[in-house]
């Protein structure tokens, strides 16, 4: 497994976006994602919503990721 970020294209609000994300946290997301029952582009605008505006969506991503994962 690489440290290198990946990056995807994930939809918020009708809006295209990219996110780089190593892809142990693309796999945590998805999973956590499908564990909820949601798509991920759905969860990724739940993220974006409720992040400070200096805050970057992957770095929010990531913070939530680890969250859930503490649990």
């Amino acid at each position: 497994m690489t440290g290198r970020p990946v990056k995807h294209s994930l939809t918020l609000h009708g809006h295209r976006t990219s996110v780089s994300l190593e892809a142990a946290f693309w796999d945590a997301f998805r999973a956590i994602a499908a564990a909820r029952g949601q798509a991920l582009n759905t969860l990724a605008a739940e993220i974006d919503a409720g992040r400070d505006g200096d805050v970057g969506l992957a770095s929010a991503i990531r913070v939530f990721v680890l969250e859930q994962l503490r649990r």
